[in-house]
């Protein structure tokens, strides 16, 4: 009875040692993760700030915080389990989903970079719209249209993060997915509310009893501010173009070989390497992003008059 109960305690003891071994790969496998979708984070920061300009200063963290509440709440409590259970029950749907997601974030991209060369007159009536709504409702649009932005990239985000641990344990699985949704969340919307506050910090600096220094830092601050927001912009819509058409070709065993085989020949140049996968995915984007917008503005085309015909 004794020896059975020792050989139990054994079996409790080496079982608790895999299981902490198995913990300790967790942080490894959180960066390992998030270096994986740093492309889409680049995005989702850049994206972001675009909400709450224009409106309320006061009011610019208390939306980001709203944006990033539903944004964790919907990596932790919808898009986790979604993941998993998908992996379990139909592993093969992960790679189609991510896809889809990269060939709207490409399209997302396309009309951006569509729209900075060509001048759309229904630009005036969303004006107009927005200047007969309340601020309170405008701002509820805004934090809406964030969200719907955000649970894209998040989608792909928490995706991602799962096909980087299906060899994992489940509860390495659950940690690593978990850990990913709150270190992100926190880092993207931490440093989006340090850009959007950034502006009034330089104010802050450039009065008062602050040193000449100091003041002449915070002038600067304000100034570049508005060209960095701009910057920003552009960053990620190239940024988009790229992940977009860097998770299609992944999905795609053609191109996937094409990408590996470019890293490959420039393994020696890292940097290089990386700069000519980010080139050849961005215009990657653009062909695929412009490709789905002329089906959109088809199928727009075809739907009244198949209303018409049947009235």
């Amino acid at each position: 009875m004794a020896s059975g109960l020792f050989a139990l305690l054994d079996d409790i003891s080496a079982l608790v040692k895999v299981s902490a071994a198995s913990l300790d790969d967790v942080p490894a496998q959180v960066a390992k993760t998030t270096g994986k979708v740093s492309g889409i984070v680049i995005d989702d920061t850049a994206v972001t700030p675009k909400y709450v300009v224009g409106l309320d200063p006061s009011r610019e963290l208390s939306i980001i915080y709203q944006i990033a509440k539903k944004s964790l709440f919907n990596k932790l409590l919808i898009l986790t389990p979604a993941a998993l259970v998908l992996g379990y029950f139909a592993p093969w749907a992960i790679t189609p989903i991510l896809m889809l997601g990269g060939a709207y974030l490409c399209y997302e991209g396309y009309e951006k970079v569509h729209s900075l060369f060509s001048k759309h007159p229904e630009a005036h009536a969303e004006t107009e719209q927005l200047e007969t709504i309340t601020p309170e409702e405008l701002e509820k649009q805004r934090v809406a249209g964030a969200v719907r932005t955000d649970i894209i990239l998040s989608a792909e985000i928490m995706a991602i993060a799962y096909s980087q641990v299906t060899d994992q344990p489940i509860l390495n699985q659950v940690l690593v997915m978990l850990a990913v949704a709150v270190f992100i969340t926190v880092a993207v919307y931490g440093f989006v509310g340090l850009i959007v506050k950034a502006d009034d910090i330089g104010l802050h600096l450039a009065e008062g009893d602050n040193s000449a220094a100091t003041k002449s830092f915070g002038r600067g601050l304000v100034k570049f501010m508005p060209k960095f927001l701009s910057i920003l912009s552009y960053v990620g819509t190239a940024a988009m173009l790229w992940v977009g058409a860097e998770i299609i070709a992944h999905g795609i065993p053609f191109t996937a070989h094409l990408l590996h085989e470019l890293e490959v020949a420039l393994a020696s140049m890292p940097a290089v390497a990386w700069l000519a996968k980010v080139v050849a995915c961005g215009l990657g984007g653009l062909v695929i992003g412009f490709v789905i917008d002329q089906v959109v503005r088809l199928v727009k085309k075809l739907l009244p008059a198949k209303k018409e015909v049947a009235q």
